[in-house]
């Protein structure tokens, strides 16, 4: 499901029209961003949590050339789905 067909079934499943979904579904994308980027963590009971995790710097091999190379420290966002969503998707 790509972004306008999430915000179609937004629309459809809340009564909205697809120009209200859309502004939704934009402001929860940017409120889970700009939390996020300020190294916060973002709750949803039932659904999960977006959180940031720090990647620590580490060696690793180029595959092509087999050299060894650096692999800087980095931030990922990390989701962790919560109970009733994998209870739902098993």
């Amino acid at each position: 499901m790509n972004k306008t067909e999430f915000i179609s079934a937004v629309a459809e499943k809340s009564g909205l029209s697809k120009a209200d979904a859309k502004k939704a579904v934009e402001a929860f994308v940017d409120t889970v961003s700009a939390e996020l980027k300020k190294g916060g963590k973002v709750a949803l009971l039932g659904f999960g949590s977006f959180s940031v995790a720090e990647k620590s710097a580490r060696k690793g091999v180029n595959p092509k050339t087999k050299q060894p190379i650096d692999i800087p420290a980095r931030k990922a966002v990390k989701f962790k789905a919560g109970a009733e969503l994998s209870d739902l998707v098993k």
